[in-house]
């Protein structure tokens, strides 16, 4: 005979919790859910005692109650998110210093920032995606998005799309900046410093030609007519990438280099001293973003400093786009690309 050994009964999973709302608020608190929606939402056009709010806020907080973004989206018209999508490639730190301050600056206005991917999306294809989300407004950091792009996300209740990117589009506010200005300046330093043939760092990691493309163009714009040459030199952000370019550099007979950026350029400059290559005197270097690193390489590393909008001017153009939809579109000038001049070069 068998014998079945004894099992415990299964228990059963305690039902969940329902989920509070603003009339169990209401209740909790003692007022109407009016009132309750008054206070949470902030709402400055109604008059409440500030006993009453702190009543409404701690009933929310005991009950664990928080408001429906998407209910209130419906009873304003519109949601609060600004949509800033993420850029192709890792953001550097001059990059993310202007979406750290310009997130600070939009949530001090009571808008909510999401960054978003949207893998193998590019141009009107990632817009429609974005739209999805119902986004109040939407800040484009590349170029890529079209007039069609802006269209179909302001029909779905964006008041406003701002670019960064090189040229205005259509329906959307622009804030220019021209990356082949950044290549422009750096190789027309390195030409005026008597350096004739400028090797130009272009990037391998995938996504990086949305940069680095203008800058080779602005590069090899800079030399026209001069007589001086450019060199494409692809490389990747490793030691291993720069220890191999550096062990053929004088084969490549260059006598200076724009590297991209301050990162590929420190990458760069320590590979070619630990090859014996000599910093300026056999190459100039030149990078670009103006790091605080750069500063205490020795020698100090020439750069090209780029006056990114400050967050806080950016978040105040959103918010006016925002109350004023119809108002006309604001389109500023490229922000200005500065060569700064230290002992690398």
């Amino acid at each position: 005979m068998v014998q079945i050994p004894n099992t415990p009964a299964p228990t059963k999973s305690p039902a969940p919790r329902p989920v509070p709302t603003s009339a169990d608020v209401a209740r909790l608190a003692g007022v109407s859910r009016a009132t309750v929606s008054y206070v949470l939402n902030n709402a400055g056009t109604v008059r409440i005692s500030e006993p009453t709010r702190r009543r409404v806020r701690q009933a929310a907080e005991d009950l664990g109650y928080v408001p429906h973004a998407a209910a209130r989206t419906l009873r304003a018209g519109h949601s609060r998110v600004v949509l800033m999508p993420t850029l192709p490639v890792p953001a550097g730190p001059l990059y993310s210093r202007f979406v750290h301050e310009f997130q600070g600056a939009l949530t001090r206005l009571d808008y909510t920032v999401v960054q978003y991917g949207a893998p193998g999306l590019r141009g009107d294809d990632a817009a429609r995606a974005w739209a999805e989300l119902r986004p109040v407004a939407v800040l484009v950091p590349t170029p890529g998005i079209g007039p069609e792009g802006v269209a179909v996300l302001k029909r779905s209740g964006a008041r406003a799309v701002v670019t960064l990117g090189p040229e205005p589009v259509d329906g959307a506010h622009a804030l220019r900046l021209d990356h082949a200005d950044v290549g422009r300046g750096a190789v027309a330093h390195l030409c005026a410093r008597g350096r004739r043939r400028i090797g130009v760092v272009v990037p391998e990691e995938p996504g990086m030609e949305v940069f680095s493309a203008p800058r080779l163009q602005g590069a090899r714009e800079a030399l026209a007519g001069t007589g001086a040459t450019v060199t494409e030199l692809p490389l990747a952000y490793r030691e291993e990438s720069a220890a191999a370019l550096a062990a053929r550099w004088s084969s490549l007979g260059l006598d200076a280099v724009f590297a991209y950026n301050d990162e590929y350029a420190m990458l760069l400059m320590g590979a070619l001293q630990e090859a014996g290559v000599r910093v300026p005197e056999d190459v100039a270097v030149i990078g670009a973003d103006d790091l605080v690193l750069g500063r205490l390489l020795r020698p100090r590393l020439s750069t090209v400093r780029i006056a990114l909008p400050s967050g806080r001017y950016l978040a105040s153009l959103v918010d006016r786009a925002v109350r004023s939809p119809a108002a006309a579109l604001e389109s500023h000038e490229p922000f200005a690309a500065t060569v700064v001049h230290r002992e690398s070069s």
